[in-house]
């Protein structure tokens, strides 16, 4: 129960700190596809500029393989 409280304290805080600036939070959530479509493209940037492309195909591979196909 202690993390719940915490977490909507911090919450609020966020809140509090938009409206100081003027930023209204928006409503609804955001399905998990744009979420993917805004987060995907930096990561693959990331992962070639940081020369991780391996990595990256090793981890998927294994995720893959563990998914079963």
């Amino acid at each position: 129960m202690a993390d719940t409280a915490g977490r909507t304290d911090l919450r609020e805080q966020g809140r509090r700190v938009a409206a100081v600036f003027g930023v209204h939070e928006p409503s609804g959530t955001r399905h998990p596809l744009v979420a993917v479509a805004m987060a995907l493209p930096l990561a693959v940037l990331l992962a070639v500029v940081f020369g991780g492309w391996d990595a990256v195909m090793t981890q998927a591979s294994s995720v893959a393989g563990m998914l079963g196909r």
